[in-house]
């Protein structure tokens, strides 16, 4: 399939499947059209009305010292570096990610972004991949650490959601990789295509270069195929255990595969049995670059990680592989709640989380 036609079924995928999504009379204007400057134009609450059908927001956006502890309320998140990026999760100890999507906050790898902080050890293996289009982070984790409840295998987290409003309500992502100019770093560029899975112990969280054509933004960070969980949506090599960045491909686009010589398009349907016909391979990586979990994560609720963590080794590069991971067969909080498709426990991170679907 060429570029041009690869775009144009993904821009009639999207628009079906949001051809379902209703705005909110009360809160029209889509999460994704809502843009703000950092720090000095983002207003306190970004979806403030409290005639919404799912509102009003129950954190804010303006977050800073003043927020920063582990009771925060902070809905503005952010994806630097391995050592520096954030995952939404709960408020509330023995959440279910399904009960509280709308309703999700961020937690922190450091101290500095107003949050709360994830605490230490709760992360327990993290791969950051550098691809032309976009940043993806996908991982282990003890969630009940981020008050997510043990066994709920979760679900999606995105700027869009049945009502456009996006989960969680008025959730906001910035990052310095894509600085508004390449000298500085500390800059930081909002990022409107975005999305993550979590629960089951795993995470994966991609964001897209907001510089880049709008039909890549939609390629390599679609939120349509929110059941697939991040073995399909994010495919990857990672470890449990191991910690590292690497450079990479970028993945082949969710939903399309070749079989028998042709190139063929999977749709994820509304109702019934989710099952893809491939499985999902993640791109070609290398210049991976291992680090040391407590050199990356030793922050607190009131002390910083180091930003220049040492690498205590360099691993060679991997091939596009077969996608393989850990799996689950429990019954997890969403609609369709549980394991990821057609992977297997004996390799790295393919994804386990699904998503509700609610078009999360």
């Amino acid at each position: 399939m060429s570029r041009t036609a690869l775009s144009t079924f993904l821009t009639l995928a999207i628009a079906a499947r949001f051809a379902l999504a209703q705005p909110d009379p009360a809160d029209p204007t889509p999460l994704v059209d809502k843009t703000y400057s950092y720090p000095g134009g983002i207003p306190y609450q970004v979806d403030y009305n409290t005639a919404a059908i799912r509102g009003p927001q129950t954190g804010y956006n303006i977050c800073n010292s003043t927020t920063e502890n582990q009771e925060s309320l902070c809905q503005t998140s952010f994806v630097n570096q391995i050592d520096d990026f954030c995952l939404w999760a709960p408020a509330s100890p023995n959440s279910t990610i399904a009960d509280t999507e709308q309703s999700e906050v961020a937690w922190c790898t450091k101290n500095g972004h107003g949050t709360r902080v994830i605490p230490p050890g709760a992360l327990t293996g993290v791969q950051y991949l550098r691809t032309p289009n976009y940043v993806q982070i996908a991982g282990y984790l003890d969630q009940t650490k981020l008050d997510i409840a043990a066994g709920d295998y979760g679900g999606e987290l995105d700027p869009h959601g049945a009502d456009l409003r996006g989960n969680p309500l008025g959730g906001l992502m910035y990052s310095n990789v894509y600085p508004s100019s390449n000298t500085d770093n500390n800059t930081y560029t909002q990022i409107i295509d975005w999305n993550s899975f979590i629960g089951g112990n795993i995470f994966c969280i991609k964001i897209c270069d907001p510089s880049s054509s709008s039909s890549d933004q939609t390629e390599y960070c679609q939120n349509i195929y929110d059941e697939l969980g991040c073995s399909y949506n994010m495919p990857n090599n990672g470890q449990n255990g191991t910690f590292e960045v690497c450079d990479a491909d970028n993945m082949y686009p969710v939903g399309i595969y070749t079989s028998g010589g042709q190139t063929l398009t999977y749709s994820q349907p509304y109702t019934g049995v989710v099952s893809p016909p491939y499985t999902a391979t993640p791109p070609a990586s290398s210049n991976c670059v291992q680090y040391a979990s407590d050199a990356l994560y030793s922050a607190t609720a009131s002390s910083s990680t180091s930003a220049g963590a040492s690498p205590t080794g360099t691993s060679g590069s991997s091939g596009s592989g077969s996608s393989s991971g850990t799996s689950g067969t429990g019954s997890g909080s969403g609609s369709s709640g549980a394991a990821s498709v057609g992977v297997s426990a004996a390799a790295g991170l393919a994804g386990v989380a699904f998503a509700m679907a609610i078009f999360a």
